[in-house]
């Protein structure tokens, strides 16, 4: 069998503390998500940062791997004597706890059914109802999921136990809805639809929502900020401009005078608010865009603006 430091795998101390190994987790599975990394093998780590993190935040998983002791990733070990016994795993994996065949097992499966409510006992598992344990998984959606709400489909692998005592990878996929109104980092249960139980019923689901970025609007909340060029004619004698919403084009209105990374709230035109039909606010940050080229003409028109205008944009340097 080979070592996984699971550990390593998030960047955190052996110490480290549930929240530090919860924080070290969303980091990692955002940065590694499939549906927005760049990175290479993004989905393989983000398979591998998901697994370290469902044994380190489970106490019960956690203290049996600590206890199967330190090893370089990849190296081939053998559990200590007497581990299957103290943690209910020597029914499965051989007499008096010995890991028969421990070519053919992986760390994961065997610290996968240990622990939380569907800790792993054997035989005495089977004896009595067990409840499935809770799942929790990291969904990336677009902006406009939020605004409308979204149904997507999620694949959960779960890790169940035959009744010889085996364990068995069980991939399967669930329906679950966004709601309008849910926000970036929120975190939603989903009663019933986390690992099935042992006689008892299954644990819960547990999605931890992330925004993708969108290519126009950055949101706050649920509010959305615009970058909204402007030309220098249009800030200095006002304007009225046609800008995107999530839901179709608004005329805004630019002030005279107007300056550049001044913000102007476009009300209503955000994302929805939470069991309300009331929607945040859009505000387009202005920036004063000069052209890139230019014909003799405005050139001599901007000279021309030079020579007449006393406007001094550095008179505050003294």
């Amino acid at each position: 069998m080979k070592y996984k430091d699971y550990y390593q795998t998030l960047g955190v101390e052996r110490d480290a503390s549930e929240d530090a190994i919860k924080k070290a987790y969303r980091k990692l599975a955002r940065k590694y998500h499939p549906d927005v990394s760049k990175e290479k093998n993004a989905e393989e780590k983000f398979k591998e940062v998901g697994e370290a993190y469902e044994v380190l935040q489970d106490p019960e998983k956690r203290a049996a791997y600590d206890q199967m002791g330190a090893y370089q990733p990849g190296q081939d070990f053998r559990p200590p004597p007497g581990w299957g016994e103290r943690f209910g795993a020597s029914d499965g994996f051989g007499a008096q706890g010995g890991f028969e065949d421990l070519n053919d097992l992986d760390l994961f499966d065997i610290l996968a059914g240990l622990g939380g409510r569907g800790a792993f006992r054997g035989s005495r598992a089977q004896a009595g109802a067990t409840p499935g344990r809770d799942a929790e998984v990291a969904v990336t959606v677009g902006v406009e999921d939020l605004l409308h709400g979204a149904e997507i489909e999620i694949p959960l692998n779960f890790t169940q136990i035959q009744p010889d005592g085996r364990l068995q990878r069980v991939t399967r996929t669930t329906k679950v809805r966004i709601p309008k109104g849910a926000s970036d980092g929120q975190r939603l249960r989903v009663p019933g639809k986390g690992a099935p139980g042992q006689g008892g019923p299954a644990g819960d689901l547990y999605i931890d929502i992330r925004l993708r970025p969108h290519e126009l609007f950055k949101v706050t909340g649920h509010d959305l900020y615009l970058e909204v060029p402007v030309a220098p004619w249009e800030a200095a004698l006002g304007a009225s401009v046609d800008i995107p919403t999530l839901t179709g084009k608004v005329a805004l209105k630019v002030p005279p005078g107007s300056r550049a990374g001044q913000k102007l709230r476009v009300r209503g035109r955000g994302l929805p608010r939470p069991k309300s039909e009331e929607r945040g606010d859009l505000y387009a940050v202005l920036q004063v865009v000069t052209p890139s080229s230019m014909s003799e003409q405005e050139k001599d028109l901007y000279r021309e603006l030079a020579r007449v205008s006393s406007f001094n944009p550095r008179g505050h340097f003294g």
